[in-house]
């Protein structure tokens, strides 16, 4: 009570602390992130192992099993591990408990792993590690074609200048190219001449590495003057390496070029992209931690010009699957639901009130006690997102529960003929304890929000905070701004207590208080209505229990029906799609199946409805990329094919359902499945991904 009066004696104080909370708010607003989640901060360490050659079950066993043990043993806070080994790699994923000190881990594993190097086989180089977490998703992607260049040319400007100017925009993680030809000296040996020379090609390695060296030698001081000397035998051009001598065979000198040829060439080819049906290579850009997606994607479209005008001028750069598109959507699409909400929960308080002042009032409460919220959440780090922005649409029409019933107690009191200040103060006495009550007991429900673990926690906390702040920051709004509001705004109303209502009645011209009155005639017969069935079903207990007890037993057995699902299905226009060919597969023999896939796919999906197609096929170079992955490509033999539907189309889910009944009618030799791909790339985590981070699952080879 003590607060109201202060409020009627120092209206100013609460005036200007409704501008402070506006300006605030608008702040928060403007500098908060903005996303499709909360961070999910679940800590992960990835240990990646490279032997090129070495099959995965030798891996597995004579790298990944050990370096495993040897973390369990020396490594703190492990909550489980998990590994996948392939081809000459190995991607070991350590996740760490809730609280974990994260660079600790680090340098432990960093530790241990320089340690039984001497127990690895022989030749094997310390392993990547990497530290990231759920939150870790491609939001762009970026094809790199050119129809002139060669995937050689792709994947070197793809590289050393695309990449590397993109991972200076804040926010921004960006792995290694996908597709392409890694750039590569290299020496084709010629067979017969090694053989007619008595030579093998271990002396042509050993040639070239005893002649190929930069060694520092030091200074030299030769009277005043003082030199640097370096002993540089590494030849200037790719062609001067064919002029080093290989050794002394029958009395002539041998050089490489008369057993080899070295040139500038690229690897063996391991990964394909083809982007509608075109070879080139793509470039993952993968959304760091708390960072907000919307900005990050605006940072890399505003430095994009400024980069590709340092590129050749044949090189084709389009960005792909911009999931800036989905995320401002779905939080424009949960604001106007909030939006359409507070106005429909206006009129209703404008029907039934017969006040505009009133209905201002209360609807001036509902955005300052999300402002509240939003502020609040800001200072502790929350994101703007679909959960955070739907537990405060959720709110909406609970907020103007104090400001509602406070406004009503108060017309009440004037209806009862009392001085305005004298109808405040009792009006808001008369509620102060079941309104606080009432309060309590909403935000008492997610108190076991508390309790949760893992991604949910990450999920549903965020949400539950916006609520509580909400509705504890609305009935301290109607302790003070609303009682300050009423008695500024309501004494142009108080006549209509003092008069006879039927004299008001037929004097006034007011439209609003006109359309209650209109209102008020059809609710009494509602209501009416509503006495009457209630009395019927005093009169027939036992049928009314029975009814109830009949719908809740239907109910239950829908639960077989509806499944089970963290969110429901969502029409994003993509589909990604896993094909696995025959086990030994070669990676050219598999992009001609996968070309027939594509056949298969535009006679389901009819040109005008198909944006993009690409496929993803085999292993990406190196093991950095898998760790940020999802993937289940596991060799050459199998990879992903996205699709991309342009903005009008019909069901994604029918043309899904479509391929799943065709695809392996034609193809009966091969595997298909499709993955989710709602709101990232087909590369990395996915929602599902997303949700079920913490699962462990059996290491696999």
């Amino acid at each position: 009570m003590w607060i109201v009066r202060l409020a009627l004696r120092r209206p100013y104080t609460f005036v200007v602390m409704a501008l402070v909370i506006i300006l605030l708010g608008v702040i928060t607003i403007g500098r908060m992130p903005t996303d499709i989640f909360p961070e999910i901060n679940i800590p992960v360490v990835s240990v990646i192992w490279t032997f090129a050659g070495m099959s995965p079950e030798d891996m597995e066993k004579r790298i990944v099993t050990i370096s495993e043990r040897a973390m369990t043993t020396t490594v703190n806070d492990i909550e489980h591990i998990e590994s996948q080994s392939m081809q000459g790699v190995s991607v070991v994923k350590v996740f760490f408990h809730p609280g974990a000190k994260i660079e600790a881990a680090v340098a432990q594993i960093t530790s241990i792993m320089q340690t039984i190097l001497r127990v690895l086989p022989p030749g094997i180089q310390p392993p990547l590690i990497l530290r990231y977490s759920a939150s870790n998703v491609p939001i762009l992607q970026l094809g790199v074609g050119s129809k002139t260049l060669s995937e050689q040319q792709l994947y070197d400007l793809g590289t050393n200048f695309l990449r590397v100017q993109l991972a200076t925009i804040q926010g921004a993680s960006i792995p290694l190219p996908y597709g392409g030809k890694p750039r590569q000296i290299m020496v084709d040996l010629d067979l017969q001449a090694l053989q007619a020379k008595g030579l093998s090609a271990l002396d042509v390695s050993g040639a070239i590495n005893a002649q190929n060296l930069l060694l520092p030698a030091g200074n030299v001081k030769l009277g005043e003057r003082e030199y640097t000397v370096r002993l540089n035998s590494s030849p200037d051009t790719v062609a001067e390496l064919n002029d080093l001598p290989i050794k002394y065979v029958n009395g002539g000198m041998v050089y490489i070029r008369d057993v080899a040829q070295v040139r500038d060439g690229f690897a063996v080819q391991n990964n394909i992209v083809n982007q509608d049906g075109r070879r080139s290579t793509l470039i993952t850009i993968l959304k760091s931690g708390g960072a907000s997606t919307l900005d990050i994607v605006k940072r890399v479209k505003a430095a994009l010009p400024r980069i590709q005008a340092s590129l050749p001028p044949e090189l084709d750069l389009k960005q792909l699957f911009d999931q800036s598109l989905f995320v401002r959507a779905a939080v424009e699409g949960v604001v106007k639901e909030a939006v359409i909400a507070a106005g429909l929960t206006a009129t209703m308080i404008l029907l039934f009130l017969g006040s505009w002042r009133s209905t201002l009032i209360v609807a001036l409460s509902i955005p300052l006690s999300i402002l509240c919220s939003l502020i609040v959440m800001g200072a502790m780090g929350q994101t703007l997102n679909v959960m955070t922005l739907g537990g405060l649409a959720l709110a909406v029409g609970i907020l103007v529960d104090d400001a509602t019933v406070e406004i009503e107690n108060i017309h009440r009191n004037l209806g009862q003929r009392k001085p305005l200040v004298r109808a405040i103060l009792d009006g808001a006495q008369q509620i102060a304890m079941p309104a606080f009550v009432s309060t309590l007991s909403i935000c008492i429900v997610f108190v076991p929000v508390v309790f949760l673990t893992g991604a949910v926690q990450s999920l549903f906390t965020p949400l539950a905070l916006a609520v509580v702040v909400a509705m504890l920051a609305s009935y301290f709004l109607s302790r003070t701004l609303v009682p300050t509001m009423v008695q500024y705004l309501l004494w142009s109303e108080i006549h209509r207590y003092l008069e006879e209502e039927g004299e008001h009645r037929r004097r006034t011209w007011d439209l609003v208080w006109n359309l209650h009155y209109a209102f008020n005639r059809v609710f009494e017969r509602f209501r009416n209505g509503y006495r009457r069935c209630l009395a019927w079903s005093l009169r027939h207990r036992l049928a009314v229990v029975g009814l109830c007890v009949l719908a809740f037993g239907g109910s239950l057995g829908l639960i077989v029906i509806i499944g089970q699902d963290f969110f429901p299905q969502v029409d994003a226009g993509q589909f990604r799609l896993h094909v696995r060919a025959p086990a030994g597969t070669r990676l050219e023999e598999t992009e001609r199946l996968f070309s027939k896939v594509e056949e298969v796919i535009r006679r389901t999906i009819p040109p005008e409805e198909l944006a993009l197609i690409l496929d993803n096929i085999g292993l990406p170079v190196g093991g950095v990329n898998l760790a940020f992955s999802d993937s289940a490509t596991v060799g050459a033999g199998d990879g992903e094919i996205l699709v991309a539907l342009k903005h009008e189309h019909r069901s994604t889910w029918e043309y899904i359902k479509q391929l799943r009944q065709t695809l392996p009618e034609q193809f009966p030799h091969m595997t298909f499945f499709f993955q989710s791909a709602d709101i990232v790339s087909p590369f990395a985590p996915s929602i599902s991904h997303f949700l079920n981070f913490k699962l462990p699952v059996e290491s696999s080879t």
